[in-house]
This record gives C-alpha cells, structure tokens and sequence, in this order.
C-alpha cells in the first residue's frame, strides 16, 4: 500500500495561506434535526464564504503558490468559482472548463468573477479532458482538483476544525467526488483523531469512487445519473484513490430520493440552502438509521451553490415522515 500524499504538517501552515474568510466556519450541534435522523447530528457548514463551498479552501494554496501567470481548470461549477475568486485576489488569469449541463447559477457567478469559461457537450470528464488540452496547447498551469495535493490539503483544514471544536464526535460524514475533501478531512482526523469514523458518501447514480475503494482498484463508469453535480465524475484518478484507501473507514452509497430528503430537511430544520452534493451525508443517516443510533454524527454542509428553480421542486416536495 502506497503512502498517503498528504502531510499534517503542511495542513497546519496552510491556515497561515488560505484567506480567513474561508476558515474557521460554523460547527453547532442541530437538535432540530435529531428526531427525524435517530442520532446527536453537528453540522459542519462550509457555505459560509464567498464562493459558497469548501473549495476555496484549496484554491487558496494553489493560487498564492503561483504568483502570477495563467491557470485553467475544469469544474463542475464550485471549483470554479473558487479558483477565480482567488485568481482574482492575485491577479491571475483563469480559465474554467465545464459542462453546457452544469447549474446555470455557478456558471453565471464564475463569469461574474472574472474568469474566462468554456463550455463543452459531454459531462464532468469531456470538460476534464479538454483543461488538459487548453494547459498542455497554451503552455499554463492546470489545476487538477484532488490529483493537486493542496486541494486535498486545503479541505484538510476542515479536519483540524473538528480536531478542536468537535472532540465529541463518533463520525464524520464527508461527500466523496474527486476525492479532495474526504482525503483532506480524513488524513487529519486518522492523524490526530483516529478514533472518529470517516464515512464518505457517493450517489449511487455516480458510484466510481465508493466502487473504487470497496475492490481497491480504479473502477470507471460510462455515466452518471444523480442531481448531485457537484460529485458526479465517471473516472477515478488512480493517486487519490491511494489515499482515500488509508484516510477513509467505509463508503457508502445513497438514492436519489434521500438525497432529495436531505436537501429538505436542511432546509426546513436547520435553514439551510444545500446544494445536493451537501446533503449527502443526511441521505446517508436517513437509510441507515439503525447504523448510527446514539452516536454523534458530523456531517459537512460542503455546498450551498443551487438553481433556485430546481431547488424549489426539491423542497416543495411532500414533508419527509416524522418518527413515529
């Protein structure tokens, strides 16, 4: 088994880079939300910055190692966001590539941030695959999320917040995508905490990473089918694999009607706007309620970056069951 990438030490300097508009969000306990979930729920709400989702946290290292010069990057609309809000504070030149498919609400407030956005037919992968032309034909840096180690070190600043503010906690729910924050999240706390679970969470609609680590080898799908934009990739990258190997303790994977669920109970229990990748860790609580009775559960609200249209459809759907 390889040895993880990441670096504890390299986590603690990198809250001495990262803007503190990203760091230190709220963590509360939300009792609001126990009756319908069986378990002590603290939400970890990483919605409350700039960009409206933990990705700043990584773009943050990235951008301020670079100085100056031109950077592409594909996105499915947070990582995007992100970078161009940190290029912009530094003064780089950002390109992001992304799906006609993506929300319209990120595309629009990463153009509104002053990078250049290309569009492509085909999902999350065409769009990675065309960064990687733009970098390699123009000669500039592509940013890669999870494969660039300071994505995954950034998230892991996530994890050094609940090292300190939530010593409590029996689990740790964290969204599994590309891989940044659930490697970041999870080195920490196997570091300093290796008592808390880490449970990563996939749609089944877009299951390659959960596949990935439960037979240990990269598993690719031919497509995705999942609200949860934010998560949906087909091809595992095979070095973040590795670490999610050794961060993570289980994999689970949730329907889409739980996921829904999970978007609605943040709302009408704890407020929130959760884009769906965010609610992923409630969906999972919702199916497996017998898993996590009495325990303290964390779940990281990683995204708040919806289309309002679609979002009114989530949550206008008929109340989630009360326990009985």
């Amino acid at each position: 088994m390889p040895e993880t990438r990441l670096d504890t030490e390299r986590v603690r300097a990198a809250r001495r880079v990262i803007d503190p508009v990203f760091l230190d969000t709220p963590i509360y306990r939300c009792d609001a939300l126990e009756p319908a979930l069986g378990c002590a729920v603290s939400i970890k709400l990483e919605t409350a910055n700039p960009v409206r989702s933990f990705k700043g946290r990584g773009t943050e290292l990235i951008a301020s190692g670079l100085g100056s010069g031109s950077v592409v990057c594909a996105s499915a609309g947070n990582l995007g966001q992100a970078l161009a809000w940190s290029g912009r504070t530094r003064g780089l030149d950002v390109t992001v590539v992304a799906s006609h498919a993506a929300p319209a609400a990120k595309l629009d407030r990463i153009r509104a941030l002053g990078a250049r956005l290309e569009l492509v037919d085909g999902d999350f992968d065409s769009a990675r695959d065309r960064a990687a032309e733009i970098a390699r034909c123009d000669g500039i840096r592509l940013v890669e999320d999870s494969l660039d180690v300071e994505t995954c070190e950034g998230a892991g600043t996530i994890g050094l917040e609940l090292v300190e503010r939530a010593p409590s906690a029996d689990v740790v729910l964290v969204a599994l995508g590309g891989g940044a924050m659930a490697t970041g999240i999870g080195h920490v706390l196997k570091d300093l905490a290796p008592g808390v679970q880490v449970v990563c969470v996939q749609p089944a609609g877009a299951p390659a990473m959960t596949l990935s680590f439960r037979e240990r080898r990269v598993v690719t799908t031919e497509s995705t089918d999942t609200i949860a934009d934010g998560v949906a990739g087909r091809r595992p990258i095979p070095e973040v694999l590795d670490d999610l190997l050794l961060t993570a303790d289980d994999a689970v994977l949730v329907q889409e009607a739980s996921i829904v669920a999970g978007v609605r109970l943040l709302f009408e229990h704890a407020g929130l706007v959760a884009e769906p990748s965010a609610a992923l860790g409630v969906a999972a609580l919702l199916e497996d309620r017998d898993r996590f009775a009495g325990l303290h559960v964390v779940t990281v609200v990683c995204g708040g970056n919806v289309d309002p249209d679609a979002f009114g459809r989530w949550v206008g759907h008929p109340r989630t069951p009360r326990p009985t």
